[in-house]
């Protein structure tokens, strides 16, 4: 089992069906099959070895696809590199892995050369453009090479790996196996997910595994993947309509821009059928929005996390309504564990606990990743007798319902990305006027959070809002910058052992939003 099957089998059965669709672009199977190979070919005499990390900076595209098989043809390992990061935070996961290959588009081409200039990595560019001299050109690549065999990686194999935030220091690589990814696509698709010949848009980031999840159960199964280079809720809507999209996964920040949209109503969603979503809170007003601007389209809530593959438990399109489901407050649960996983509820020492009683949820299946890259340490804490310990909080009802109540590590959600408040308050901490910093997230109807910060200034300093998110702005990604900050003269709630007690900073402005936690996959 292994992650270019779904192309093998394509070609045998329906060679001449679309497999992408970019823009005006459309490609048959047998088509990306043919560059498939050939861009293995290429990467092999550019010197990629089996096991290689080959990392890619896109944003999203059909040659992306073709970069998940082709890489994996080649019996290479992909990177999908968060397009939102700073080029430091990129450099480094880079250096971690030690890629010896890069492969940009043009929106990333001027970092790219300055990435090679940094460490001895082979850059590929890969657009419609010609590109920089210092790069090889993608589609040049591809003409020139010919095609070689598939390198039939085994399900034991690393296939990707996909880098989350980092709470101190370096972002952890997750390791997710071609036995990983092929298990999370057969559990989407035993769940009904994706059903077969389905059209799917891909909307969001191609990089994230919530995506790449989706994506490859649609390559599983032989269906077409239509592309938009990112998400637009104008283009969007324009897309489903004139490509019969069927299908897509977003996050509720995406379906609120999409509600909010002055064409929404008019918008023609008469070929989607299913839409996933997940990633983020959601709430029950916009979800009834979107329902109501959707009629024909089916709801089903995914949660999961990066490593996980990333589905861990689904709530189906008829637990968001009726008697029953409204009766037992369904909406808020984010499902029972996907057929092909289990679940349960831990307490402190890793022990199941009672129904209804909070604590940390746990997942077991064929989709918990194969570690952390080169962190032992770190994956024996988090995968204790094959139960993944997901550091999110809930508790379980009587038939297996599962209810999101907190996240236990102080992550921050903000429009689908994960950040670290500990990572946000490390640079905080630097700036030379603060004492004290804590960083929390606080609710917002855009984007379910935004990041928080609480400053003390040093005796005889002073610092204001504005400086502080300048100072962080110069060293983090922008989404991992605080939108707001308090400066603050009294001291921080703390508990007996000294640590900041964060729920009592949230707690006056999360006591009145009108935002519920629900779910997330990455």
């Amino acid at each position: 089992m292994n992650i270019t099957q779904g192309l093998r089998r394509a070609l045998q059965t329906s060679p001449q069906t679309i497999a992408t669709i970019d823009g005006d672009r459309r490609r048959t199977w047998r088509e990306v099959g043919d560059r498939v190979a050939r861009l293995a070919g290429a990467l092999q005499k550019l010197g990629v070895k089996h096991g290689d990390r080959v990392a890619v900076l896109m944003l999203n595209s059909d040659r992306y696809l073709e970069l998940y098989l082709g890489i994996a043809w080649a019996g290479a390992v992909i990177v999908p590199t968060n397009v939102r990061w700073s080029q430091a935070e990129i450099l480094d996961s880079l250096l971690d892995c030690r890629a010896s290959a890069l492969v940009v588009d043009s929106a990333f081409a001027a970092m790219g050369v300055e990435l090679a200039k940094a460490m001895p990595l082979t850059l590929v560019y890969a657009d419609d453009e010609k590109g920089p001299a210092e790069a090889h050109n993608y589609d040049e690549l591809v003409k020139s090479t010919e095609p070689v065999p598939d390198a039939m990686r085994t399900r034991e194999d690393l296939a990707g790996i996909f880098y989350t935030g980092g709470t101190t220091g370096r972002s952890k690589g997750v390791m997710l196996s071609h036995g990983n990814i092929m298990s999370n696509s057969l559990h989407m698709m035993s769940e009904g997910l994706l059903p077969y010949g389905s059209v799917y848009l891909n909307a969001a980031p191609m990089f994230h595994v919530a995506n790449g999840g989706v994506m490859f159960t649609s390559l599983a199964s032989g269906g077409t993947n239509v592309i938009v280079r990112m998400f637009n809720p104008e283009l969007v809507m324009q897309t489903i309509a004139r490509e019969k999209v069927s299908a897509t996964l977003i996050v509720p920040t995406m379906i609120q821009m999409l509600v909010d949209h002055p064409t929404f109503a008019s918008a023609d969603f008469s070929s989607l059928k299913l839409m996933m979503y997940g990633a983020s809170p959601i709430n029950e007003a916009l979800l009834k929005r979107a329902m109501a601007g959707m009629p024909g389209t089916e709801f089903h809530q995914l949660y999961g996390m990066t490593e996980l593959s990333p589905l861990a438990t689904h709530l189906p399109w008829d637990q968001h309504f009726g008697e029953q489901a409204a009766a037992k407050n369904r909406q808020r649960a984010c499902g029972r564990a996907a057929i092909g996983c289990e679940a349960r509820i831990v307490d402190a020492n890793r022990k199941p606990v009672p129904n209804g009683e909070v604590g940390e949820v746990a997942v077991r299946g064929q989709n918990v990743m194969m570690g952390y890259w080169e962190r032992p340490e770190e994956t024996a804490k988090a995968i204790i007798d094959g139960w993944m310990h997901t550091g999110d909080g809930g508790y379980m009802d009587d038939e297996g319902y599962i209810y999101l109540v907190d996240r236990m590590k102080d992550m921050i959600i903000s429009g689908g990305e994960n950040v670290y408040s500990t990572e946000v308050e490390n640079v905080v901490a630097q700036h030379p006027a603060v004492a004290q910093c804590a960083v929390i997230g606080i609710p917002d109807p855009q984007w379910g959070e935004t990041v928080h910060a609480l400053v003390i200034p040093k005796p005889g300093a002073s610092v204001n809002a504005a400086e502080i998110i300048a100072f962080c702005k110069e060293k983090i990604a922008g989404y991992k910058c605080p939108r707001s900050v308090d400066v603050r003269s009294e001291p921080f709630p703390l508990s007996g052992a000294g640590k900041v007690l964060k729920r009592e900073l949230r707690r006056p402005f999360w006591e009145n939003a009108a935002a519920a936690p629900q779910a997330r996959a990455g």
